[in-house]
């Protein structure tokens, strides 16, 4: 279990939402997003922490949208957080980038494609934040533990697992059930990256393709295993969005969404 503000983040109790865009568009979009979580956040009692990443260092093509990079975004991050009070969540993808956005952000996240870079795990951990490592798209579950001790061989303990899914051959991707059970023997909080799951690799001409209209069901896979939390991407317009479009939820299905995500959470955790 970890502590974040003023609340607990952990496998037995009520589900924490990673919430947001995939990347900041711009600073009226991730403002519009965040207000979305915050109503429901207020109406449904749930712990909410928002995610927007500044740059998208693993794009399929050259010519793909990145954001905005890291002085811009941290700035808008920062803008964001002062104005509601919010905890923040974004990815890194470099060593020296950590210690700026640790002064920003409450949760620093290694992307799945970078998890085995020593030097980029143990450098976010040494900023002393709570790190969320994606476990890789071609690791097992207790391949992710490896990860997890470097990040404890600099003192830091504030780890969170976050399952995305396996490569099953080419331009797809599976969801093993049995890895959220497994990673739960590290004793960590795990989480459910239930969007990025849902990405079919290399199917676009410059981009992810996925299968957004899947979101539910796969998240209520997910959460039937008495996980911490789910991590999730929306966007107004998917269709129009800039990166990971096609994984992503649409915005104005977030309130429903979540109302049967926590029915479900409630009911699994009553029972255990």
């Amino acid at each position: 279990m970890i502590k974040l503000n003023n609340f607990k983040i952990g496998n037995s109790e009520r589900l924490t939402i990673f919430g947001g865009v995939n990347v900041i568009e711009s600073k009226e979009l991730i403002f519009e997003v965040a207000e979305e979580f915050i109503k429901n956040s207020s109406k449904l009692k749930f712990n909410f922490v928002f995610k927007a990443s500044f740059d998208k260092a693993n794009r399929s093509s050259l010519d793909s949208y990145r954001g905005p990079g890291l002085e811009d975004g941290l700035k808008i991050l920062s803008e964001l957080k002062q104005k509601y009070n919010l905890p923040i969540l974004t990815d890194i993808h470099e060593p020296h980038q950590a210690k700026p956005v640790s002064e920003v952000c409450d949760i620093i996240q290694i992307p799945a494609f970078l998890c085995r870079q020593t030097d980029l795990v143990v450098e976010a951990a040494r900023t002393g934040k709570i790190i969320n490592l994606k476990k890789p798209q071609f690791m097992s579950a207790k391949e992710i533990f490896h990860v997890v001790k470097k990040c404890e061989s600099v003192g830091n303990k504030n780890i969170i697992l976050c399952e995305r899914g396996n490569i099953f051959g080419y331009n797809n991707l599976v969801v093993d059930i049995l890895n959220f059970q497994i990673m739960k023997e590290s004793t960590k909080p795990v989480f459910f990256d239930v969007t990025h799951s849902l990405q079919q690799p290399g199917t676009l001409e410059k981009s992810t393709g996925g299968r957004g209209e899947y979101v539910l069901e796969l998240a209520k896979a997910g959460i039937s295993q008495g996980i911490a939390g789910l991590f999730l991407e929306t966007h107004p317009d998917p269709s129009k969005a800039l990166c990971d479009g096609p994984c992503a939820l649409k915005l104005s299905e977030l309130e429903s969404f979540l109302m049967e995500i926590f029915e479900l959470d409630s009911l699994i955790k009553r029972n255990r």
